[in-house]
């Protein structure tokens, strides 16, 4: 049954931002869209408050009001990881984000693969950085479709089929056209929007439920209950609100995993180096982690979820219960219909906002690091912001895919599942940024084993719940973990998260390549980068002027192209 009001108000405010992603155009324009500076960095030129917004709206997203929540209400205290990640990341992250930030407005990089291509001078480790960058993010927006998706359901859009998909592709239809024509200003105005709806709703979800439902204490107690409870697929229980000696380590790996994941994204470093300056970024890396409250507070709706009793909707498309449903069905269940019609929309349009900025990103990766580079070197800056345009609507495509033909049992399986892919482009880019030790044939054969053994442990993974034997999740058992036919754990129960030991396999083999590529005095690629390059701020005559800007408009003088020209590698 369609909820009216409800839909009436998300439909209004959906109108809202999508009006302010065609307009955003016209905002803080200071130079042709027709560069990927403008176009796929916002003209480099996004201030501290802007950047709060762009940066926060591309990493708190539907993962967060969606995908952690219902994570929680199935499985219990595991999901709380994303907390201490969150906790961690940003002193993590803080010297790292300034050097790249600072040796790509010297050479006007635009996305990660580029770095890598001039710190090596090699085209396939940045084709291999660009490809994993795409691969890995077409999940990420599939689990902001996912979220989207949650939220029309429960407004009684829940055809089944291929209908059943049906409003999720009209959504995406309006996205991809304003993202099209606005690129990165779009999300970034809209995350204004995106960012006070969630605030409002955050403040009177956790305030007015847990009083309702008798207070926290009862929250818990239900939470603690139901989780004790077995499961009907396993015969195991559910969950439980404390970390068992089964899932601790799977907790601690998998938070420092995330951690280390988050700023290889592409669409992270999109929002770092469309900042103006260091300083923008200092201020927002102190400053980001005041979300990681918001993310707790939303995080604890699974349990209340529990206590009002929420049952998820059955998906008719794959007669299946959708646990992304949890937080929708509470507060359809538990607010009046136009506050409810609010909280949606805050949900869809903060799955939105990061899927645009996602899409730009890796559309970013396609056109600086394969099209240009292997399919039309003279290709001018008009083409590669035309070429821009088209390969986002493709990833976007791309995502919808996941969400038609992979069905994980919680949504965040598809995030956890691209950080185990992008983590193996730590040692390339983030290790690159401080020392070229690891040499490029060592970073090559380290990629090739992790992401192959990362892939291969994914494949092992069942889930019981929706009858999938392999890409269940991203948790292993060490029982599960193989060298060359040997068992070094054999029996064991406790989990462990793929990404981490994929990652360490990586490092491991590009070391021990690494030194004997040394030892053979293998030549390792031409470094066109200088160590003054990676402390150049905002102001220094080192900066590259901005692509496309016009004169007077914060960008100095037209440039046509946006990268340092790289010799021939590889």
């Amino acid at each position: 049954m369609i909820q009216w009001t409800q839909l009436v108000v998300f439909a209004v405010l959906f109108v809202v931002v999508t009006v302010m992603g065609f307009l955003a155009s016209r905002w803080q324009r200071g130079g042709d869209l027709g560069h990927l500076d403008e176009w796929g960095l916002g003209g480099r030129k996004f201030g501290s408050w802007v950047t709060w917004f762009l940066v926060g709206g591309d990493l708190y997203t539907a993962y967060t009001f969606v995908a952690v929540p219902a994570l929680l209400f199935g499985a219990g205290a595991t999901g709380f990881f994303a907390l201490p990640y969150t906790v961690i990341l940003y002193p993590l992250v803080f010297l790292p984000v300034l050097r790249l930030w600072s040796v790509s407005r010297v050479h006007g990089y635009v996305t990660p693969a580029d770095f890598v291509r001039g710190r090596y001078g090699s085209a396939l480790l940045a084709f291999l950085v660009a490809i994993t960058g795409i691969v890995a993010t077409m999940p990420y927006i599939a689990l902001q479709l996912a979220g989207l998706e949650a939220v029309l359901r429960t407004m009684g859009l829940n055809g089944a089929g291929v209908g059943g998909h049906l409003p999720l592709l009209v959504a995406f239809v309006i996205l991809a056209v304003y993202t099209y024509q606005s690129g990165l200003r779009a999300p970034a105005l809209i995350a204004f929007v995106k960012d006070l709806l969630i605030y409002l709703v955050i403040v009177v979800a956790v305030v007015y439920l847990p009083a309702k439902l008798g207070g926290w204490s009862a929250v818990f107690g239900a939470a603690s209950q139901k989780l004790a409870q077995p499961s009907p697929a396993t015969g195991a229980p559910q969950g439980s609100i404390l970390l068992t000696p089964n899932n601790q380590l799977q907790y601690v790996t998998l938070a420092l995993g995330s951690a280390l994941a988050l700023f290889l994204y592409p669409h992270s470093v999109t929002g770092i180096l469309a900042s103006r300056g260091r300083n923008v970024i200092k201020r927002n890396m102190m400053a980001l982690p005041a979300y990681s409250l918001l993310l707790g507070l939303l995080a604890l709706l699974g349990y209340v979820a529990i206590a009002a009793h929420v049952k998820p909707i059955t998906n008719n498309a794959t007669g299946r219960p959708d646990t992304n449903t949890i937080v929708p069905v509470l507060f359809d269940n538990q607010f009046g219909s136009v506050f409810a019609g609010i909280a949606f929309a805050a949900i869809g349009i903060g799955a939105l906002v990061p899927a645009a900025i996602m899409s730009i990103a890796a559309a970013n990766l396609w056109t600086r690091n394969i099209y240009k580079e292997y399919l039309k070197r003279d290709a001018t800056p008009a083409q590669e912001a035309k070429q821009a345009k088209l390969a986002s609507l493709v990833v976007k495509f791309g995502a919808v895919a996941f969400i038609l033909f992979i069905d994980p049992q919680f949504s965040i399986d598809l995030q956890l599942i691209g950080g185990v892919i992008i983590l193996q482009t730590l040692p390339a880019v983030a290790i690159a940024l401080y020392t070229r030790w690891l040499h490029r044939w060592g970073l090559v054969a380290g990629w090739m084993a992790g992401m192959a053994y990362g892939l291969y442990l994914l494949y092992l993974i069942p889930n019981p719940a929706v009858n999938r034997q392999h890409f269940g999740g991203s948790a292993l058992r060490l029982e599960e973990l193989t060298l060359l036919g040997w068992h070094p754990f054999a029996g064991s129960q406790v989990q462990i998260y793929v990404g981490f030991v994929a990652l360490s396999v990586n490092i491991v083999v590009a070391v021990v390549v690494s030194a004997l590529a040394r030892y053979r005095k293998v030549f390792n690629g031409t470094d066109q980068t200088d160590p003054a390059d990676y402390h150049a701020d905002e102001g220094s005559p080192r900066l590259r002027p901005v692509a496309g800007a016009l004169a007077g408009h914060g960008g100095g003088r037209v440039v046509a192209g946006g990268g340092s020209p790289a010799p021939a590698g590889d």
